[in-house]
């Protein structure tokens, strides 16, 4: 049988209330018990020291217990104490509580040698013993017996009424548990029931849901998680679909001009030269680089576990890098400035996978600033770890587009046009690779007009989980 989450918790809540009521009526019973015995008892004893010098006297004035053989109403006035009237009238005070309770009839006169004389002949073994003292000589004794059970008619009913009122009581208690049990199941499971709906939900495609966050508990940080979840996961739809569609759009284009200078070639439209042939050329080329960047994206996505670490210094990578690219700044009139320090720039890296992410870098700098300007690579110790900044002048990135610069097949000028140059997947690749090393790629405004490019690696780089 399927039992619910909410039945669990208050049938757990009912059983918890249910054994501390049932604990507390036993040991308030028990309490009780044992104090009305002992309330009954202190009576006893305190009726037997009230009347200790009635038998006093009694013994005085007749030198033995002999007078009270066969004389029942004798022992009576003895038992009675002194301060109750003996005359009739209408004033007379209420007997004693310990004639209510019967303690009276439980008292024993015993000889010197303990021996039975006359009142209560079954008297405990242990009764309360109180000495019958005549000239300093111990002529008796008076004893009481304990009780040990409630036995008096109305001690008993006065019981009964207490432990029906003790039933009572924990009813009531059981009840009112019962419902703050079934208020709490149902208060702090009303909003897994809606995560749960909403997770559903979510399962079958509708990533707008959204729960309601009506607390700052456990259960509104878990409403607060899944909407952001829920954002999330609707991000990367949305990064999906745009994704197959640029790649869609990206492949179309080089293979539409294919196709079509090919038609053209077979209807003898155009004729095979090599100038033809160059032209179909590049556009193999661009479908080469773009399906050579897509796997370098997912290399990038894959991480660590696919890249060699192994220790190399950057000062010397990126002065080599340098060399390469001076001629092409030269030729688009673009200077190049490396700033490094004397010191090495070391870390733990995969240094072909470095070396295109640094690559890229420079490659984005010749691509879009203007000519005339300059760029600069520079690199710095900053802690434990390792900074390389690329930047160059104008022109520049407004501030709402930096923070897309890293998403795929993302350009700053908003139009398709591939004359600009890729397909907007170097950034992206680039900063896939930073954070397989453990590091991070970051850009702001640059102090030359244009974009300032960080790369930020740990001195001991570490593969990417």
């Amino acid at each position: 049988m399927k039992i619910s989450l909410s039945t669990k918790v208050f049938l757990a809540v009912q059983a918890l209330c249910t054994f501390a009521v049932l604990g507390m009526a036993l040991a308030a019973y028990l309490s009780f018990a044992r104090g009305f015995l002992g309330y009954l008892n202190e009576q006893a004893i305190e009726r037997l020291e009230r009347i200790l010098p009635n038998f006093q006297r009694a013994y005085t004035e007749h030198g033995d217990w002999r007078f009270l053989d066969g004389n029942p109403d004798e022992w009576f006035l003895l038992t009675r104490p002194d301060d109750r009237p003996k005359g009739a009238g209408s004033d007379l005070p209420p007997p004693p509580i310990s004639d209510l309770t019967g303690a009276f009839l439980r008292l024993s006169l015993l000889d010197a040698g303990q021996g039975y004389v006359a009142g209560y002949s079954q008297y405990a073994s242990q009764p309360v013993l109180r000495a019958i003292r005549v000239d300093g000589e111990t002529v008796g004794w008076l004893a009481m017996t304990p009780f040990e059970t409630v036995s008096a008619a109305g001690d008993q009913r006065f019981q009964a009424g207490q432990i029906r009122s003790s039933i009572l009581i924990a009813l009531i208690c059981l009840l009112v548990s019962a419902v703050i049990g079934w208020w709490i199941a149902r208060s702090l499971l009303r909003p897994i029931r809606r995560v749960a709906r909403a997770t559903r939900q979510l399962a079958a495609g509708d990533y707008s849901i959204e729960l309601p966050v009506a607390s700052n508990d456990e259960a509104g940080q878990l409403a607060g998680d899944f909407n952001r979840m829920a954002r999330t996961l609707a991000a990367n739809e949305r990064l999906r679909r745009a994704f197959m569609a640029d790649i869609s759009h990206e492949l179309r284009t080089p293979l539409a001009v294919m196709r079509g200078e090919l038609e053209a070639m077979e209807d003898g439209i155009r004729p095979t030269d090599p100038a033809a042939l160059r032209s179909l050329q590049a556009e193999v080329a661009a479908l080469s680089k773009l399906v050579d960047d897509l796997f370098e994206l997912s290399l990038a996505d894959v991480g660590g576990p696919t890249y060699r670490h192994e220790p190399l210094d950057l000062r010397l990578l990126l002065e080599s890098l340098a060399d390469s690219y001076r001629t092409r700044f030269t030729e688009r009139r673009l200077a190049l400035e490396l700033q490094l320090p004397d010191d090495p720039l070391s870390v733990v890296g995969d240094e072909m996978r470095l070396n295109q992410l640094f690559h890229n870098l420079l490659e984005n700098s010749l691509r879009y600033t203007e000519p005339g300007g300059r760029a600069r690579l520079g690199g710095q110790r900053q802690g434990d770890a390792i900074l390389i900044h690329c930047e160059d002048s104008a022109p520049g990135v407004p501030e709402a587009q930096r923070a897309r610069l890293f998403e795929r097949f993302y350009r700053v000028e908003g139009s398709r046009n591939r004359a600009s140059g890729g397909a907007g997947l170097g950034l992206a690749i680039c900063r896939g690779i930073a954070e397989a090393h453990g590091g991070s790629l970051s850009a702001r405004a640059s102090t030359l007009g244009g974009l300032w490019l960080t790369v930020h690696l740990p001195i001991r780089a570490e593969q990417r989980p």
